[in-house]
């Protein structure tokens, strides 16, 4: 049985132990949260002490951390293990921004290790099922390495060639996530307006030409008007990635006019208070602005 490691156990780095677990992997996992790490060792994971501690007992290891602070408190810890940091291969799967992706990628190297940029595309929720797209780029031995990991945490993996290749299709593929979030919460806003229910209306999208999988992944609870249950994303973590995706446009000078509108009706969101709730809470952003008042917020 393969052991992988698994640094950072929040919604992804949680689905991806469950997954690895089910697809026959010995997971060696490690959290600061002491509760989360205690929930997945009930369910088979074995808890690792520190970041060093799960790479001394595994040589591929996942990272899922909330920050590019995390990362590379974590790479400047794996880079005290010496010699066997030349056997571990490292895949981040966080999105961040290009120059913190680089930086840690040539702390890791520096000291004989190799780091993948390997974010993912796909909500919590799809995270859960391993509905996962693995945007993998970097250290080409690695990618190969790494390969039968990523098939255990989601569906597809593109191996999209030099490092940081795979955040700039993180990117490409969260701009479509901001710009579908709000097609979609406006579609269901206009089909009340209409006097079309919602769940009318998703039954109608669903599979047609117009639908899109936010729609049918988010549409439900924008149905529902629950932006709690089911949690797959909140607007604090959707607004780091549309900070992260508006430096890397601006950095371009690339033309994106449906994105920085769309981040705006996101941040319209946070005002109303929903930064804590699911981002398919700008259902209830588009229903403000047509006067429709059903939401549980």
């Amino acid at each position: 049985m393969n052991t992988v490691g698994v640094i950072g156990l929040g919604i992804m780095g949680s689905s991806y132990v469950r997954n690895l677990l089910k697809n026959g992997f010995r997971v060696v996992g490690y959290d600061l949260d002491t509760a989360r790490v205690q929930e997945l060792q009930a369910e088979g994971m074995q808890p690792g002490k520190s970041a060093v501690d799960v790479a001394s007992q595994c040589t591929e290891i996942i990272t899922s951390l909330p920050s590019p602070q995390a990362l590379h408190k974590v790479v400047a810890e794996l880079a005290e293990l010496g010699p066997r940091l030349r056997e571990i291969v490292v895949a981040d799967t966080c999105t961040l921004a290009m120059a913190d992706k680089v930086l840690a990628m040539q702390n890791l190297h520096a000291a004989g290790g190799t780091l993948l940029d390997s974010p993912v595309s796909g909500t919590g929720a799809q995270a859960a099922k391993g509905d996962l797209i693995v945007f993998a780029s970097g250290d080409a031995e690695g990618v190969k390495r790494m390969m039968p990991v990523f098939a255990g945490i989601g569906r597809l993996t593109h191996d999209l060639g030099a490092f940081g290749n795979g955040s700039k299709m993180k990117y490409v593929a969260n701009l479509l996530v901001t710009i579908h979030n709000v097609s979609t919460a406006e579609a269901f806003a206009f089909a009340q307006k209409a006097g079309i229910a919602p769940e009318s209306a998703y039954k109608a999208l669903f599979g047609g030409a117009g639908s899109s999988r936010i729609l049918e992944v988010r549409g439900p609870m924008m149905v529902a008007g629950d932006y709690q249950t089911g949690l797959s994303a909140t607007h604090r973590l959707m607004h780091k990635d549309i900070s992260i995706i508006s430096g890397y446009i601006d950095a371009l000078a690339a033309d994106t006019p449906l994105f920085h509108l769309a981040a705006k009706i996101h941040d319209e969101a946070i005002e109303l208070g929903f930064e804590m709730q699911d981002t398919a809470s700008v259902c209830a952003v588009m229903e403000h602005r047509n006067g429709i008042n059903r939401s549980k917020g």
